[in-house]
């Protein structure tokens, strides 16, 4: 399993979730999103450093956001509380701000590694937008504006539309040729003209450029959080494809009405500032696009619910296979020492029964069973050995044989 950096650690006492957030169990997606960043800012640690009870509530509510927020972790919650979710398998967010330049430097070299790395909008950047003292630069549709936006800080853009564009469908995206890391931020506004954000979108690469898109397109798009499929894979290689669809999740706004609405690019980076391109388009020009979209989109879902059927499929078979293969080796390591006893067994159908090592380091027959095995009339060809069947004879013939030396005058003196 690689490296994993995470954030606030699950509290020492565990409270509901729905609770901490101070949200009903029926809460839509976008209110739940909304009750967490209120509550972030106001127990940020940066606008509380003498506080350490509100770090702790802190720490409590991104652990809580963290269940209620990813669709799977809730419905687990749901069914059968804490116990059946895995606290360490929990992907946290991290605040840059508070990492420290060691970590951050871990932080930057996961992410390098294709570690998704989540990380939370400064509070600054927060306060300012509900405190409605940012600067917005207007961006109108149809165009593009570039820049370079230092990290933890925020480009806000005002996109105003008419009724006609609305009806359409607009679409927001940055790009970055550089590869920067940076967030798409929208903003609803406030009845105090402040700010409070409404949608986030994490970048990501795309070839060779990191990108980011929202569609207000009047039907249902979807956004695709890497971490659970890069979880996935730590935790079961095997899994990492069944799970590649599961990180889709809804977009909470689909369609925008006409007036001027707030974008902010983010930056992402760890250490320097991100360059960007952001445009707005109307979708009117881009028919044939938003319906291959539209299409694509239903595809997707529906292959996402066959994956989850394939996937119980796919584990019974994989699980016949291991199965079958065991057997395989079994069945194999079986028949090799059948084979093997029968070789044994038909070996010793033989007259000589000298097995393997009988035989000295000298060549010559070295015990007194040697005489036992020998095919009859063989002595006679040997000529007379002692008949004792002393090693001194014996050396006597070999010597006789292998050499071929006169020895007759010592025969006969023996004889």
């Amino acid at each position: 399993m690689g490296p994993k950096v995470e954030g606030p650690s699950a509290p020492a006492l565990r409270r509901d979730p729905y609770e901490v957030l101070n949200v009903s169990k029926d809460s839509t997606d976008q209110e739940i999103k909304t009750a967490y960043r209120k509550l972030a800012l106001k127990y940020h640690p940066d606008k509380n450093v003498d506080n350490p009870e509100a770090s702790e509530l802190f720490k409590e509510v991104a652990y809580s956001y963290n269940i209620l927020s990813d669709p799977e972790k809730r419905r687990q919650y749901d069914s059968a509380g804490f116990e059946a979710l895995d606290a360490e398998g929990l992907d946290m967010e991290i605040d840059l701000s508070n990492l420290g330049t060691v970590n951050t430097v871990f932080a930057a070299l996961f992410s390098k590694l294709g570690v998704p790395i989540k990380t939370t909008i400064s509070a600054n950047v927060l306060e300012e937008a509900i405190n409605g003292t940012v600067t917005v630069r207007p961006l109108p549709i149809g165009t593009s504006v570039s820049g370079k936006v230092d990290k933890q800080c925020a480009h806000f853009f005002g996109v105003t539309i008419n009724e006609q564009q609305a009806e359409a469908g607009i679409v927001v995206r940055v790009t970055s040729t550089s590869q920067s890391k940076f967030k798409l931020l929208y903003f609803e506004q406030e009845a105090n003209g402040g700010y409070n954000l409404a949608l986030q979108e994490e970048s990501e690469k795309t070839g060779k450029v990191t990108s980011v898109g929202m569609y207000f397109l009047h039907f249902q798009v979807y956004r695709m959080d890497s971490t659970v499929n890069a979880l996935a894979m730590a935790k079961d290689p095997d899994a990492a494809f069944f799970k590649r669809l599961e990180g889709l999740q809804p977009c909470e706004v689909s369609e925008l009405k006409a007036g001027t609405h707030i974008f902010a690019v983010y930056g992402d980076n760890f250490f320097k500032p991100a360059s960007y391109v952001i445009e707005a388009l109307c979708a009117r020009s881009y028919e044939e696009a938003t319906e291959k979209l539209k299409e694509i989109e239903a595809q997707i879902l529906s292959k996402r619910t066959d994956l989850r059927q394939f996937e119980t499929e796919y584990r019974k078979a994989l699980a016949r296979f291991q199965e079958v293969t065991n057997r395989y080796s079994q069945e194999k390591q079986s028949v090799d020492e059948l084979l093997k006893q029968r070789d044994g067994i038909h070996s010793s159908f033989t007259v000589n029964r000298v097995a393997n090592g009988d035989f000295g380091s000298s060549g010559s027959a070295g015990n007194g069973t040697s005489s036992s095995s020998r095919v009859p009339g063989e002595d006679s060809k040997m000529g007379s050995p002692v008949e004792d069947g002393s090693v001194e004879g014996k050396d006597k013939s070999s010597k006789k044989k292998w050499f071929n030396l006169n020895l007759r005058g010592s025969d006969k003196r023996f004889g």
